[in-house]
Order: C-alpha cells, then structure tokens, then sequence
C-alpha cells in the first residue's frame, strides 16, 4: 500500500473523531499512567478514568497501593470487566515496581511485559504515551488495519509489524490514540464502516 495514502487515511481517521480524553492520558505519574492502562483492557476508558481517580485518590502513592488490601481494592473496582484479575494485578505491580525498581516504571519493553497485568498492548501503549516510538494493538486497531487492508493479519503482533512496516517511525505512536479515538467515536458498526468504507477511497 501507498505509504502516503495511508498517512492520509489517518489524518482524515483524526478529523472524523471526537476529541476525548483516553485512559493512559493526563497523569501525573508513570506508575499512574500504567495502571491506569492495565485497568482499561476490556473496559470503556470513560469508566477506566472515573475508577483510576476514585483508586489515586485513596492510594495517592505507590507504596500505599502496593499494601492495599484486595478486597478494598476490588470494591473500588467494581464497575470494571475481569475486576477481580485486575485488583490482584495493579497491587502486585505495584509492589514489583516498588520492591525492584525503586518506584520508577521501566522504560524498557521487556521489564514492562513482566510485569502483573502487562501485556504486550499494555506495554506498547504505555511507551507511546511516553513519547517511545511503537504501536500498540488493541481490539479497535486490529479491526480498522484489517478493514482499510493495512494488515491481512488478525494476530495482533503480526498487525503491529505490518503497520511498522507502512507508517513512519515518527508517526507509530499516533497510530493507536488516533484510531481507539475513532472506534470510541462511531460505536454503530454500520455508521463506522460507512466512513472507512469513505476512507478507502482516498488516492
């Protein structure tokens, strides 16, 4: 595929979302940024922030997450999908990171996948949130690189080097927030496709 056409059906991707806030943005600190990121898997991003506040404003730190109590936590977490996994998920994170890594979340592919809850989507979008050149693959990325035939592929490690393949480097870190933005955006399937299907036509 046209390389250019591609950065074009981005940018026209971006003109068509809505301008809304994401799950892994607007924290005040990494470990934040992260689990706030391992919360959102599988749960809407609107939910994901109102419990990352209510969870930050109880345990304003590291340390006194990593020595919560599951099951305060899980009340907390109540109104997130797979709740009970990801309570278990963000203390034990939480007290890897403290125990090993002095409080400070790696910035390093591999130590993030070790991590409790951190998968390779997770760590992807948690190093793009920090300015790191990569792509995160979620469910909405997979669907539009498939439908716009940016991939043929529906593993999503297969998808992600295909799109680094066709996009600029300096441009892997859009990819995610642009897309997830759009998929938020147009939850009608038949609206979405509608547009992509408008989308494919640009030269």
């Amino acid at each position: 595929m046209d390389k250019k056409k591609v950065l074009l059906q981005l940018e026209f991707l971006r003109k068509k979302s809505l301008k809304m806030r994401l799950a892994a943005e607007e924290w005040d600190s990494d470990w934040k940024i992260l689990v706030s990121i391992i919360m959102s898997a599988q749960s809407r991003d609107e939910t994901t922030i109102i419990v990352a506040n209510s969870l930050f404003k109880k345990y304003s730190t590291l340390k006194k997450l990593s020595k919560a109590n599951y099951f305060d936590v899980l009340k907390v977490f109540k109104s997130l999908n797979y709740n009970k996994t990801k309570a278990k998920n963000v203390i034990n994170c939480a007290k890897i990171l403290l125990k090993d890594y002095d409080c400070k979340v790696p910035m390093d592919f591999n130590k993030l996948i070790n991590l409790p809850g951190v998968g390779r989507k997770t760590a992807n979008v948690f190093l793009s949130e920090k300015g790191k050149d990569t792509i995160g693959v979620d469910t909405h990325l997979s669907y539009v690189s498939q439908y716009l035939n940016w991939s043929k592929h529906k593993n999503p490690v297969v998808i992600e080097r295909d799109l680094k393949n066709l996009f600029p480097k300096n441009y892997w870190r859009l990819v995610n927030p642009v897309v997830v933005r759009f998929g938020k955006s147009y939850t009608n399937r038949k609206e979405k496709n509608k547009i992509l299907d408008c989308i494919k036509k640009i030269k």
